[in-house]
């Protein structure tokens, strides 16, 4: 038995692993994964995996970076924890400096919470909360757009349009407005892209303008909606979005777990253009996918509506036991002076500009409907039919072909249903770029031709996303 099946062995009798159908692994091999190095990680048989998803788009220095290493190593001689209610530390004083200093003017006021989802959560309960507190309690419902994800925690999902991730979930759930998303793949032909978007504008107006008295907040991803199947849209959306909650006096709140630090280009998707929402939600990338961490910025005009006497009961009483962890701050500031000291968005052009020259015929291939981009992150959709953009049935797991076939060919792509992405770490070289592209051009190959023969249910949704 090698070492790979033994581990596998002695994990699938006690582990239940995230966002997978356990059943799967009786036919698809579990991968114990024994070391890290740059964007590479290693089985315990010695095999290699260019991590082309950044392990959840959270690693974006490469793995075992010996520069946040160093730094927390140097904390954890230090302090590795203390309750951050009534204490406070170093690490975490100099982190939400940093973090005000580089994030859009007006944000001066950083919560932290654990993780993506959970930051979510503390956007949304300040929001309603912000309300109550001047005495408009009726502002507690939350508008969002269509395919959209936010996390997996309750209001999280409530926020969420992804069938899969919620349907089961629907009696839990808050009830919150829909309105139709700036997805640009639903363009019509001959449109552009900031032309759509300007176009879907409208029926966000028009939720706002009908129903604005009762609600707290609109929460977007922006730019790209990711577990949606990393769709895109222009940011001209965002500029009327914010211009929209002005009008209207409802709260708009950025999710940028994902897109945050330099994924779309620039190192925040809200530059982009040129705003500060009044919520900006941060995670995964923000400690070098190191150590699980979140911050949700606000302004000070939000954080003065809860400070007043106890008695009062206005404070935010939320709270979350390893908030503010100084090993997670420290590997934070590590990564934020990797960003400074390297130039790392100036630099991620060109590997930007590679990552489109390398799929750049993939668009035309007759089962592919689109490539598109933004900044570090390009997403090739799989189609059944190129000219009617007819996805193929969520049943045939398309890209689950993919995956198995990167993986015996030394690399790690996860599609979301048959939408193939990259999201690589910023150390990735441009012939790892292209040896990605070859990678993926072949699983296509494969995974188009295959011939699959599956029952598909009637009705069943046909935005479900495959996890594998």
């Amino acid at each position: 038995m090698s070492l790979n099946d033994s581990w596998m062995q002695r994990d699938l009798s006690v582990l239940w692993h995230p966002c997978t159908q356990m059943k799967d692994h009786e036919q698809l091999p579990l991968i114990p994964i024994r070391r890290g190095e740059g964007v590479w990680l290693e089985d315990f048989d010695g095999k290699r995996y260019l991590d082309a998803v950044s392990s959840w788009w959270v690693n974006v220095f490469g793995h075992a970076n010996p520069r946040i290493n160093q730094r927390i190593k140097d904390q954890l001689d230090q302090l590795e924890h203390v309750m951050l209610a009534g204490f406070s530390h170093q690490p975490v004083v100099e982190l939400s400096e940093r973090l005000v200093q580089i994030t859009p003017a007006g944000l001066d006021r950083v919560f932290y919470t654990d993780n993506g989802s959970t930051g979510i959560e503390v956007a949304l309960k300040m929001s309603f909360h912000y309300w109550r507190n001047i005495g408009q309690p009726n502002k507690q419902r939350f508008v969002t757009l269509t395919n959209s994800y936010h996390g997996e925690t309750v209001a999280a999902m409530s926020v969420g349009d992804v069938a899969l991730f919620t349907d089961t979930y629907k009696p839990l759930l808050l009830d919150t407005f829909k309105v139709p998303s700036p997805d640009c793949y639903l363009r019509p032909d001959g449109m552009s892209w900031e032309a759509h978007s300007r176009n879907m504008f409208a029926h966000m107006e028009q939720t706002l303008a009908e129903h604005h008295d009762e609600v707290a907040a609109v929460i977007v991803e922006p730019l790209i909606q990711g577990a949606g199947g990393m769709r895109m849209y222009h940011p001209v959306y965002l500029k009327l979005l914010r211009e929209a909650c002005d009008r209207y006096d409802v709260h708009l709140i950025h999710d940028e777990i994902a897109v945050g630090f330099g994924r779309t280009g620039t190192m925040f998707a809200c530059e982009q253009a040129g705003i500060t929402p009044d919520f900006l939600c941060l995670s995964k990338a923000l400690t070098g996918g190191y150590l699980p961490m979140a911050a949700v910025l606000t302004t000070d005009n939000l954080y003065q509506a809860f400070y007043d006497d106890y008695s009062t009961l206005r404070a935010f009483l939320h709270s979350h036991t390893y908030t503010g962890n100084p090993l997670a701050c420290a590997a934070a500031l590590a990564t934020l002076d990797i960003f400074e000291q390297d130039n790392v968005i100036e630099a991620n052009k060109v590997l930007a500009a590679r990552m489109t020259k390398a799929t750049a015929l993939l668009s035309d291939h007759p089962q592919v409907a689109e490539v598109r981009q933004t900044g570090m992150a390009v997403a090739i959709e799989m189609v059944q039919d190129k000219a009617s953009k007819t996805p193929y049935p969520w049943q045939e797991r398309r890209g689950l072909k993919v995956y198995q076939h990167a993986l015996q060919r030394g690399a790690l792509l996860r599609p979301l249903g048959s939408v193939v992405y990259f999201l690589p770490p910023y150390t990735i070289t441009e012939e790892q770029i292209d040896f990605l592209a070859e990678v993926a051009t072949e699983g296509i190959d494969i995974a188009t031709r295959a011939s699959v023969s599956v029952a598909v249910t009637p009705g069943a949704p046909s935005d479900f996303r495959d996890p594998g």
